[in-house]
């Protein structure tokens, strides 16, 4: 009979921080100033993939574009039944969410769906509003 104890104790495969170090070593980071001068560019687009309670609770980025992290995928992918022609793959990509963990894992995994122009903000949501830049409420 199998030892139940040592199934529960084996050590995780990978750290959380393993992932994110993998991630970020294939990824564009982009810091928030950097982010703003890019912004006017039409094929542009900033995509806000926090959940939508902290975007009522902390405001946005003013242009960016809603996208919650559940439906990043569903939303790009063209043969996707939940597809947006607003978030077509020619565009460029800049993702972010509160502190840069959950958009350097969504910018890998667009990377890795073939999305050639992808990129995300180093230390997210956060770090823009301490470089003080601009915040909306949410409508």
């Amino acid at each position: 009979m199998p030892d139940n104890n040592t199934a529960k104790t084996a050590p995780t495969e990978i750290s959380l921080q393993k992932l994110l170090d993998r991630a970020k070593a294939e990824i564009t980071e982009l810091d928030p100033v950097e982010i703003k001068a890019l912004l006017p560019q039409n094929d542009v687009i900033l995509l806000d993939i926090r959940d939508i309670r902290e975007l009522q609770r902390e405001g946005m980025i003013p242009g960016s574009y809603h996208c919650p992290r559940g439906m990043l995928e569903f939303w790009i992918a063209p043969d996707s039944p939940y597809y947006k022609p607003a978030l077509s793959p020619d565009h460029q990509f800049i993702l972010h969410c509160a502190s840069g963990w959950r958009s350097a894992l969504a910018a890998k995994t667009l990377q890795d769906m073939g999305i050639p122009k992808v990129s995300h903000m180093k230390g997210g949501f956060s770090a823009w509003k301490e470089c003080g830049l601009e915040v909306e409420e949410k409508t």
